[in-house]
């Protein structure tokens, strides 16, 4: 007996000589290897949230119909008179939707004004349309002047960014015409340098 439980012994230390080394990475618990398979798939639903985010906000194609329909607005001044966006026709244009409550939007405001006195030469037209109350955007403005036109939109320019492609109202929101009224850019959010350097280039 003593014999045979040595021999099989023996035959059990052979068979482990035999066998691929292990590392400790093979003993992990279960538990361990659940972990990183849940952070992965957390990862992986992280970018579909953020896919997700960056097409809720990409703005919509636009109907020729809503572009005419731009062009047929008028709003107030904030100084008084009318601002006609049929006269402002034959030139590029850029406009910006804004508030006096958006962050973002403030933010913005003094790099399209720079951008606005820097290429007002070149026939480049801006406005602010404002999604605010009159007395707010009088209020910003007289303590920050624009060089730029600014129409009084008011709830009627969420309805109108919404037709150009704006559909979840986001601000600020910017849009590029070109000289013939065709629309050439849109932006959801705030804009920067290389975007008006690229919007400028495709003017000039």
């Amino acid at each position: 007996m003593k014999q045979e439980d040595s021999e099989k012994r023996m035959s059990e230390d052979e068979i482990l000589k035999k066998s691929p080394s292990l590392s400790s990475s093979d003993f992990a618990p279960k538990s361990g290897r659940r972990h990183w398979l849940l952070a992965g798939v957390g990862l992986a639903a992280g970018l579909g949230g953020a896919m997700f985010a960056w097409q809720k906000f990409k703005p919509r194609g636009v109907m020729n119909e809503a572009v005419q329909n731009f062009w047929l607005q008028e709003f107030d001044k904030p100084e008084g008179g009318t601002l006609s966006l049929q006269s402002m026709r034959g030139k590029p244009l850029l406009v910006n939707f804004w508030a006096t409550w958006c962050p973002p939007c403030i933010e913005e405001l003094p790099l399209i004004d720079a951008f606005y006195v820097a290429n007002k030469a070149k026939s480049i037209q801006v406005i602010g349309l404002a999604v605010d109350q009159p007395s707010m955007v009088r209020r910003y403005l007289g303590q920050k002047p624009l060089n730029f036109p600014v129409g009084l939109a008011g709830f009627t320019g969420t309805a109108l960014g919404q037709s150009l492609g704006n559909q979840q109202s986001v601000l600020p929101y910017s849009l590029l015409f070109a000289a013939n009224g065709m629309l050439l850019k849109q932006k959801a959010g705030k804009l920067e340098q290389s975007d008006l350097d690229e919007w400028l280039r495709s003017v000039s």
